[in-house]
C-alpha cells in the first residue's frame, strides 16, 4: 500500500503554474527527500500533499483513499507538517506549543492527561528541548524555535511526516541529529517521510529516494546514486558541480565548482 500516490498533481496561483504535472509515490518506512532550487516548487507541493492547497489538475491520494475524502481532524491523526513558515508570536510555553500535537487525538473538550503530557515531553526529550518546557516560544532562538515545531510534530504521532527545510537555523550537530532521528522513524517504526531541503549531501546521506523539481516539474527521481550526477544537476542548478563519494558514508558527494575556476574544471 502506497502512503502516498500523487498522480499527474498540477497546481497554479491564478494563471501561474507552479507545479507540473509530478507524479510520485511515498511508501511507509520510506525517508524521500524534495530538493531544487528556490522557487522550483517544492514548498507548495508540500502544501498539496498536505491538503493546504487543492491541485486545479491531478489526484492524490492518503492511504489508498483521495486525499479530499479526509477530515482536516481525521488527516491530522495521521498527517503532520513542519511548515517553513509559521508565526509564533503568541507568547505559549514550548510545552503548551507542543501539546497542540495531541489536539487531534482529543474529544471536543477534553483536556490533556497524563498520558498526552508523557509523550510530549518525551518528543522533546528527542530533540533536546527538555529543559525549555517553561520558556515561552517568542524567546526561543531560531534553532530553539524549529527544534520545537519538530517536537510538535512528533507529539502527533503521525504515520507520514512531512517538513519543509527543517534543518533551518540548526548548527551542524543538530542537522544531523533531526536526520538521524527522522531516519529511525522511518527505519524502525514504519514513518513515512517527505522532507524538503537544501542540502544535497546530507539527504544523499540519510533518504532513500530524491526528488528534484525544477521550475515545477519532477524533473529527476530516484537513488542518491541515480539522481546526484552532474548531468542531471548542472543544468538545474546553474552551476558546475563535482560529484564523488563521501569518505565517511560512501555516499555520493556534491562540491560546487566556484565560477574562476570552472573554466579549467573538466
Amino acid at each position: 500500500m502506497h502512503l502516498i500516490e500523487a498522480r499527474e498533481l498540477s497546481f497554479r496561483y491564478d494563471r501561474e503554474w507552479v507545479v507540473r504535472n509530478v507524479t510520485f509515490t511515498l511508501q511507509p518506512g520510506e525517508f524521500l527527500g524534495l530538493l531544487g532550487p528556490n522557487g522550483s516548487g517544492k514548498s507548495s507541493l508540500l502544501k498539496v500533499v498536505n491538503g493546504i492547497l487543492r491541485p486545479q489538475q491531478g489526484q492524490i491520494s492518503f492511504e489508498n483513499r483521495e486525499l479530499s475524502s479526509w477530515s482536516r481532524r481525521r488527516l491530522a491523526q495521521r498527517m503532520a507538517m513542519v511548515a517553513q513558515e509559521i508565526q509564533l508570536d503568541f507568547p505559549f510555553t514550548v510545552l503548551e506549543l507542543v501539546l497542540m500535537g495531541r489536539y487531534p487525538h482529543l474529544g471536543a473538550l477534553e483536556f490533556e492527561s497524563g498520558r498526552d503530557l508523557a509523550i510530549a515531553r518525551e518528543c522533546m526529550a528527542r530533540v533536546e528541548i527538555h529543559d525549555l518546557e517553561n520558556r515561552l516560544v517568542t524567546r526561543l532562538s531560531g534553532g530553539e524555535r524549529q527544534r520545537a515545531l519538530v517536537a510538535r510534530a512528533l507529539c502527533q504521532q503521525p504515520r507520514c511526516l512531512l517538513m519543509d527545510e527543517p534543518t533551518a537555523f540548526l548548527d551542524l550537530r543538530h542537522q544531523l541529529d533531526l536526520f538521524t532521528l527522522t531516519r529511525e522513524l522511518t527505519a524502525r517504526h514504519g514513518v513515512g517521510a517527505l522532507v524538503i531541503s537544501h542540502d544535497i549531501n546530507l539527504a544523499a546521506q540519510f533518504c532513500d529516494r530524491l526528488l528534484v523539481m525544477d521550475r515545477g516539474s519532477l524533473a529527476v527521481q530516484g537513488t542518491p546514486e541515480e539522481v546526484i550526477r552532474p548531468e542531471h544537476l548542472e543544468a538545474i542548478y546553474g552551476c558546475r558541480l563535482q560529484v564523488d563519494r563521501s569518505p565517511v558514508s560512501g555516499k555520493p558527494r556534491v562540491t560546487p565548482v566556484p565560477q574562476e575556476e570552472a573554466k579549467e574544471y573538466p
